[in-house]
């Protein structure tokens, strides 16, 4: 039996920052489908902006093993470092990367708590 997991729904929320006109281009053209109401947690990213190419989002679905110490901040580190290395691979410039994570096996245990 594999180990019990959290599972986190981590956000990196940025701002684009010196795009090359070849980006803008880029990602103008598929603004349409990075839409927030498209939008999901996926464990390989779910990229997220509109067109006025100012801010951006990256949505994340991490899980760590139970019993890691810190699994919160864990999770945290590593959806800040995918967003990263998506935001450098694709040579879209950014500033100002802030990370949220919820811990979405809390979530489960306070409805679970509510409903007893």
């Amino acid at each position: 039996m594999p180990p019990a997991q959290q599972v986190f729904r981590v956000t990196v929320r940025g701002r684009f920052h010196e795009l090359t006109d070849a980006s803008r281009r880029q990602l103008a053209a598929a603004a349409d489908e990075h839409e927030i109401f498209r939008s999901a947690y996926t464990t390989e990213g779910t990229f997220v902006y509109d067109a006025r190419l100012d801010f951006f989002n990256l949505r994340y679905e991490i899980r760590v093993d139970a019993g890691e110490p810190e699994p919160s901040e864990l999770a945290g580190v590593l959806a800040q470092h995918e967003a990263e290395t998506f935001l450098r691979t694709m040579r879209y410039g950014h500033r100002d990367l802030k990370v949220e994570t919820v811990d979405l096996s809390a979530l489960w245990l306070d409805a679970e708590e509510r409903r007893n």
